[in-house]
């Protein structure tokens, strides 16, 4: 206790309880959701490829929330300065991660309603593979220049706290870390996914109404818009917010929780996006082609 009132911060029992919840919500889900697509689906499409590969960046993200649990509840971090890093860098890896992945799902799903013949032979797994390690390549990239600064905005710190700091705390290292250069990075990131998110989404509306292209046969119109729906409201709603905050008014709870939350909602994802999704299926596209 004396530590934490030495650092400034106090528990806070409620983003404990935000985060309990997240945890106990996200773990089952997404693990679940990992072995069905692997075991019914495995990685013969490309929506596969990315939903497996989105669902184990959320589970990346589910394993540091019990430490985050456990330092609102308590107020203190009981861990090295490295396990805090390592923390954080699986959080803004599940934003980045996990913003890459659903915009790869959107421009899959637009590949396969708008030009269904065309990308036929673009919209392959070995393709896909290919795009999500290339993803991750980049994530891991993003991660060595933050981890570095991070790195030195807790040189000084006693240990005793992670994920909030006080802001009487070297307020010009906490200014320096929140105008880094990745913060900004992020953010362009963030606005141009969400950008092509809704290109996708509006070039898909556009020919579901319109019926331009009759060589594409959809199973369920309202499936597939309601991929691009939940796309674009975990972008305004989980991902956007945070990196806005970040540069604005510095770190806040709130913010983190709501991008968190990005974890329980990519499952509905994989139902809505794969045809028959407790079934097995050698075509798990919901657009046919004939």
């Amino acid at each position: 206790m004396n530590n934490t009132m030495e650092d400034g911060f106090e528990p806070k029992p409620v983003y404990a309880g935000i985060y309990g919840c997240i945890l106990a919500l996200g773990l089952p889900l997404n693990a679940f959701s990992l072995w069905i697509l692997l075991r019914h689906h495995g990685l013969k499409s490309p929506s596969a490829v990315f939903m497996v590969n989105l669902a184990i960046s959320d589970l990346l993200l589910v394993i540091s929330l019990p430490m985050r649990v456990y330092f609102y509840a308590t107020g203190t971090w009981p861990l090295s300065k490295e396990a805090c890093i390592w923390i954080t860098m699986l959080y803004h890896n599940n934003i980045r991660s996990s913003a890459i992945f659903i915009t790869f799902i959107s421009v899959d799903r637009l590949l396969a309603v708008v030009y269904p013949l065309r990308s036929r032979n673009l919209r392959t797994a070995s393709n896909a593979l290919k795009a999500v390690g290339l993803a991750w390549l980049f994530v891991v990239v993003m991660n060595i220049p933050e981890t570095v600064q991070f790195s030195r905005f807790l040189k000084n710190l006693n240990g005793s706290t992670c994920f909030e700091y006080p802001q009487k705390f070297h307020h010009g290292s906490v200014k320096a870390y929140r105008k880094s250069l990745v913060v900004y990075l992020q953010l362009v990131l963030v606005l141009t996914l969400l950008a092509v998110n809704i290109v996708c989404t509006t070039l898909v509306s556009w020919t579901l109404r319109r019926h331009l292209n009759n060589s594409a046969r959809v199973n369920n119109k309202v499936n597939v818009m309601l991929i691009f729906v939940m796309n674009l409201v975990m972008f305004t709603i989980c991902f956007l917010p945070m990196p806005i905050g970040f540069l604005t008014i510095g770190t806040s709870p709130i913010l983190i929780c709501l991008a968190t939350v990005n974890c329980c909602l990519d499952p509905l994802l994989y139902y809505f996006s794969l045809d028959a999704f407790w079934k097995k299926k050698e075509d798990t596209d919901l657009p046919r082609e004939q």
